[in-house]
């Protein structure tokens, strides 16, 4: 059964509710990793459903399973992110997306500064085209999910530019997919690779164009490296974020 539902949903290319899955490690997901291991846990929130599509590496859609970022973060070892939590949280709270074929496009790649996703750029690039590809075939994209700036903690300028690195990453990004009020829902940082943690969270707390939210991760359980959020703090980021949508940009359905 499981099956055929899966191929009706592909046949008959009904419309999707896509969303945009961008950042770094902790978006692509380092749940459940230890040393290079990943342990294969896989909690109730983040199981597969036949509505829940991914598009793969190779630009295909097929039934979302974890990693989600498996054949995206390559050379590393992924394991469980907020994506598909936050699928389950938008059904559970009684979205309308609930009904719908939800599709992710994984994005994310672990240990990246800003610059390098701005304009231009091999991820930037990467990113507008996935995002492109996967409303080939109907659909609508209806947010970006951002996590990201763990690597921009390390130098001073870096930390202090990243506000405006942000803001203008989210207005190229509206401007080449053409969506000019295209939400973005970012993450406030839990941790970070050094000691400028704070000057990044203040700038993304302190990001104030429409259509963008911001849920914030600080304090949230991490892992032994004191970097990742643990599997059960990636699946309540991924319900927080669900909420998030849902309160800010539901009316837009």
């Amino acid at each position: 059964m499981l099956l055929l539902t899966f191929h009706s949903c592909l046949a008959a290319n009904v419309a999707k509710d896509i969303f945009i899955l961008a950042g770094q490690s902790n978006m692509a997901g380092r749940g459940g990793v230890e040393h290079g291991n990943w342990d294969g846990n896989v909690p109730p929130e983040c199981r597969p459903n036949p509505s829940t599509l991914r598009l793969s590496g190779k630009l295909s859609w097929e039934v979302a399973h974890e990693p989600l970022h498996a054949d995206i973060d390559v050379g590393k070892t992924c394991g469980i992110g907020p994506g598909m939590a936050f699928v389950d949280g938008l059904r559970a709270n009684g979205s309308r997306i609930g009904g719908a074929v939800v599709g992710l496009v994984p994005c994310a790649v672990g240990g990246t500064k800003i610059s390098q996703w701005a304009r231009g750029t091999r991820l930037y690039n990467q990113l507008v085209s996935r995002a492109e590809e996967s409303v080939k075939d109907g659909g609508m994209i209806r947010a970006i999910l951002w996590y990201q700036g763990e690597s921009d903690t390390v130098r001073k300028e870096d930390a202090e530019a990243y506000k405006g690195n942000m803001e203008r990453l989210i207005l190229d990004l509206r401007s080449d997919l053409n969506m000019p009020s295209l939400p973005v829902i970012q993450v406030a940082l839990a941790s970070g690779e050094g000691k400028f943690r704070e000057t990044v969270r203040k700038g993304q707390l302190a990001i104030n164009l429409p259509n963008v939210r911001c849920v914030d991760a600080k304090g949230s359980r991490l892992q032994t490296d004191h970097l990742h959020l643990t599997t059960m703090s990636q699946v309540h980021l991924g319900l927080k974020l669900a909420h998030a949508f849902i309160a800010s940009f539901g009316r837009m359905l």
